[in-house]
């Protein structure tokens, strides 16, 4: 059996009776960083030595295989460095490559970034979608947010705090300065910061820096319907920014509900 394993995001107390129990009787564990794991063992108390065995980003691929056949002989644990393994972290090829093979996977639940932040953004929360980390480059972070740009429910993410303005403000471009959000910082830790606010204030707010553990939570989009020559528009900014025609017009009709076909031949009419 595979056990996927929530650990502490931030504060050690948050360390379930189920977690604590796991890691006293766990004979195997597939961690992202067996040197958290080691430190997690000792902060806990727990005495145990299983086998520690690395799984990340980088092995997943090669070792999934590995690890779902010994997991027929015998329980192996499965840890990210923080939360829920599999969110934005090791274990979903590992859990797809299980249930292909049928063998069991089951979860230890506990502490949660997404949830965490969500549930404090003071933003709506019966529906929200989790976009992971944020693109590096400008360019690539814009299109997201164009391409998110019609989404009607909660949107949640990870930057890094070096990031974060540049992020925050390419947000206020892409969404519209006054749509309301939160960044929500070193989550259940001693200096737990929830910043709120619009866009432009935020983005504004994280040009004097912002350290830590960073999730931002942004409010949907109001409910509207774009009118097929400002959808058209938007496949021409999409285009000047170097987007292709065919992309750029299968993108908004995505988020438009236009014919992606009626797209492409206006923004080509208007072209030529």
């Amino acid at each position: 059996m595979i056990i996927l394993a929530a650990t502490p995001i931030g504060n050690l107390g948050d360390a379930s009776r189920r977690l604590v129990e796991a890691l006293t009787e766990a004979s195997v564990v597939a961690a992202e960083d067996t040197r958290t794991t080691q430190r997690l063992l000792a902060a806990l108390g727990i005495d145990n030595r299983p086998r520690l065995i690395a799984l990340h980003d980088h092995n997943e691929k090669q070792r999934a295989a590995e690890i779902v056949e010994l997991a027929r002989g015998v329980d192996v644990l499965v840890l990210s460095d923080a939360g829920m393994p599999t969110v934005s972290d090791p274990g979903y090829g590992l859990v797809a490559e299980a249930a292909a093979q049928g063998v069991t996977v089951t979860a230890i639940p506990g502490p949660s970034a997404v949830l965490t932040a969500l549930a404090v953004s003071g933003l709506p929360t019966d529906r929200f979608t989790f976009e992971g980390f944020l693109p590096r480059k400008q360019g690539e972070r814009r299109s997201v947010f164009r391409a998110l740009s019609a989404e009607q429910r909660t949107m949640v993410f990870f930057e890094a705090p070096t990031r974060v303005a540049a992020s925050l403000a390419d947000m206020a471009d892409g969404f519209g300065a006054d749509r309301r959000a939160a960044v929500c910082r070193e989550l259940t830790k001693l200096h737990e910061e929830v910043a709120r606010g619009t866009l432009a204030e935020l983005a504004a707010w994280a040009e004097a820096g912002a350290r830590g553990e960073l999730v931002i939570v942004v409010a949907g989009a109001q409910a509207r319907e774009v009118a097929f020559p400002d959808a058209v528009t938007q496949v021409l900014e999409i285009v000047r920014d170097g987007g292709r025609l065919k992309d750029a017009a299968a993108e908004v009709s995505a988020h438009t509900g236009h014919s992606s076909r009626e797209l492409y031949q206006a923004a080509l009419a208007v072209r030529n």
